[in-house]
């Protein structure tokens, strides 16, 4: 098996083709590692230190990296486990309860069918274009509870708070999006130690947070690693690295101490502050 390498636009990014098919369609996007159960090849990439997210599509795969990892040590690595996986012949993605889901599963009976008519134009006319050439797609999935479920793949998962803003500004009925990843059985957040890290994060870190129009939402628990998600006046406050290194994270580790690291997955770039640095959590 030759695996090809192609550098991108994106320094910290390097695409692998290893001359098979990767998925028979469509594309999938894994931000972090909490994110890639349902990806053993995402899983096995995400072992090597340093890689810090993957993209999959029909011929090729983008890793991206950390900013201390180092290319010329990381691709030997990369190559290494992709010539495994294909040679195993494990499966790429796994089928899973949320894919399974239809668009009458995900949306309320009683919505108006225009309005779910109206969303869908709005991300044929103006979420569609605006992807175009970012290679993000916005498929929708369901509207339920005020919230509209949306499949976001590529960059459109960068892009998630400016579609929803765009989407609230044309519909008022509508109260948010939400990631139709987020609602893939994760089930790290069924173990005594994930129940115990929502139950603190609920009963006494977001009652504080609350009061500066903030929220910290648990994303995942996977082994010795936290993964949440600042929501609200969180999302891109120059001081949210600090609440959360020095805050969110020490508690969190009091608590469970077997935890070690607590990653923030959140798109600050999208947030009233444009200006916040990211950081990697604590």
């Amino acid at each position: 098996m030759f695996i090809q390498t192609e550098p991108t636009p994106n320094p910290a990014q390097m695409k692998f083709l290893p001359g098979q098919t990767v998925l028979p369609s469509g594309k999938a996007h894994f931000p972090h590692a909490g994110t890639a159960e349902r990806s053993p090849l995402a899983l096995r990439l995400f072992a090597i230190e340093g890689v810090s997210g993957v993209f999959l599509d029909q011929n090729s795969i983008v890793v991206s990296k950390s900013d201390e990892a180092d290319w010329l040590i990381l691709k030997t690595f990369t190559l290494a486990a992709i010539m495994n996986h294909f040679t195993a012949g494990d499966a790429v993605i796994l089928d899973d309860e949320a894919a399974a889901l239809s668009e009458d599963d995900l949306t309320d009976p009683d919505v108006d069918p225009e309005t779910i008519a109206n969303i869908k134009d709005l991300l044929t006319s103006h979420v569609a274009p605006a992807l175009a050439d970012s290679d993000g797609e916005a498929i929708y999935r369901g509207f339920k509870d005020g919230m509209v479920i949306l499949e976001l793949r590529g960059s459109a998962g960068d892009l998630r708070m400016n579609i929803e803003q765009m989407l609230r500004h044309y519909l008022h009925e509508i109260e948010g999006v939400v990631d139709f990843a987020d609602m893939t059985p994760k089930p790290g957040l069924q173990t005594e130690e994930g129940r115990a890290i929502r139950q603190l994060l609920d009963e006494h870190i977001n009652p504080q947070v609350a009061g500066h129009g903030g929220h910290i939402a648990l994303v995942d628990v996977a082994g010795d690693t936290v993964y949440v998600r600042l929501e609200g006046g969180c999302q891109g406050c120059g001081m949210a690295d600090v609440t959360l290194k020095q805050g969110v994270a020490n508690e969190i580790r009091a608590l469970v101490p077997g935890i070690a690291h607590v990653l923030d997955v959140t798109d600050h770039a999208g947030g009233s502050n444009p200006y916040y640095q990211q950081g990697k959590g604590g």
